[in-house]
């Protein structure tokens, strides 16, 4: 501010000015707001380009799923493409199969599997999807369909496999997200709420149609007359078999993953474990005796010592053949009683979930005169809280 001044007792003086400086305020322009703007106008073309895409997909075949954009976590409109990026699975889980790939990606799959899934509350139809985060779907130990799929495709990415996010049908799901893996000579199907693999012919693969594709690049939707798995040609460089969103040499793609570099994993507390291990098995107990109002219930000591020794092998797979140990013991057990039962093995949400599933097995139903009963639980904990829960309930009748 220039300020004008004359000295009141001499009128013939010229005037001067001195300079003053008030500060008003300031306003700061970030760098990385300055670089999107540049990117703004693009983000606004992928955009429409996404909108007219659904809407000539729907248009070609309006039952199946086609998805381009999505809301984060924060209610921004985003690419799916932006989801998908190479994440460290938890070093527990690269530790156990050193020497064994196929093992360690079987396990990250299963660890997968035992996040839980939350209910798709909002329509499914109605375009407005929020997905989160790999690292906060881990975080809160929770997660969608799509979710899951995310975090599973990110996991085999990390290990330089060539996988893809599919979306379809399932005939016992309903709408559901796999993950597409390219092997050598084929296609491996992986349904990221059980863990499971399928390959692409497998007469028995829950996945009903298979709908759309996509990866860090692109979004693919099939316009393949018979959508089936077994009849899919998965080769989405084919324009006749897959429309796809982005041409090869558009530019406005590249925005940055929204995945962190890397998850950052929290051990999980063993005490809690246990005292949690201690709990369902203590309810679980008196669950049985409710069940059973009009028979004694008894329970066999050393069959449940047998289970308990089973079931920490059946969690890493290494109890698919039981070891001689085991074996002797239950063939001694054999001798005196019919035995009847099974493992029990789910994600930990909840007591009251265990209890449903115990209940729906029916063992505790058996109205055998001297029947006896076995219980165990075991509960392997992986990172962040995430458990996997085995329980073991058994019925033993003595031979006449």
């Amino acid at each position: 501010m220039i300020i004008e001044k004359q000295d009141p007792y001499c009128k013939s003086c010229s005037s001067y000015s001195h300079i003053r400086k008030n500060w008003l305020g300031s306003i700061v322009f970030p760098f990385s707001a300055l670089l999107q703007q540049s990117e703004f106008s693009d983000q606004t073309d992928v955009f429409k380009r996404a909108q007219i895409f659904k809407k000539s997909c729907q248009a070609m075949f309006p039952n199946r799923r086609v998805t381009a954009t999505v809301f984060n976590g924060e209610g921004i409109q985003i690419l799916v493409t932006r989801y998908i990026k190479a994440l460290n699975p938890p070093q527990q889980l690269l530790d156990i199969f050193l020497h064994d790939s196929n093992a360690t990606l079987d396990l990250i799959a299963h660890f997968v599997s035992l996040i839980p899934v939350v209910p798709d509350v909002l329509d499914e139809n109605d375009g407005f999807d929020i997905w989160m985060t790999s690292e906060r779907c881990i975080s809160l130990a929770i997660g969608n369909k799509e979710e899951h799929a995310i975090l599973l495709c990110n996991f085999f990415l990390y290990f330089g496999k060539k996988a893809l996010v599919v979306l379809g049908t399932s005939m016992l799901e309903g709408q559901v997200a796999y993950v597409l893996t390219q092997e050598t000579d084929e296609y491996l199907l992986w349904n990221p709420l059980t863990g499971q693999c399928h390959k692409q012919f497998d007469p028995f693969c829950p996945l009903q149609s298979v709908d759309c594709l996509f990866d860090d690049g692109n979004v693919w939707f099939n316009i393949q007359q018979n959508n089936t798995p077994m009849a899919v040609h998965f080769d989405y460089s084919k324009e006749s078999f897959w429309k796809q969103l982005l041409p090869k040499d558009f530019q406005g793609t590249n925005a940055q993953s929204i995945q962190p570099e890397e998850i950052i994993y929290c051990e999980t507390n063993k005490s809690m474990i246990e005292d949690l291990k201690n709990r369902i098995e203590r309810t679980l107990k008196c669950k049985m005796m409710e069940w059973r109002p009009k028979q004694p219930t008894r329970w066999n000591r050393q069959c449940t010592y047998i289970l308990q020794k089973i079931l920490p092998k059946l969690e890493l797979g290494t109890g698919s053949f039981v070891l001689s140990e085991e074996e002797g013991e239950f063939e001694r057990l054999l001798q005196f009683y019919w035995v009847t039962g099974f493992p029990i093995q789910m994600p930990y949400t909840d007591v009251q979930s265990i209890i449903d599933a115990v209940y729906q097995t029916g063992i505790h139903s058996s109205e055998f005169p001297q029947i006896e009963f076995a219980l165990a639980v075991y509960i392997h904990p992986y990172p962040n809280n995430i458990l996997s829960v085995w329980v073991y309930l058994a019925s033993l009748a003595r031979h006449e």
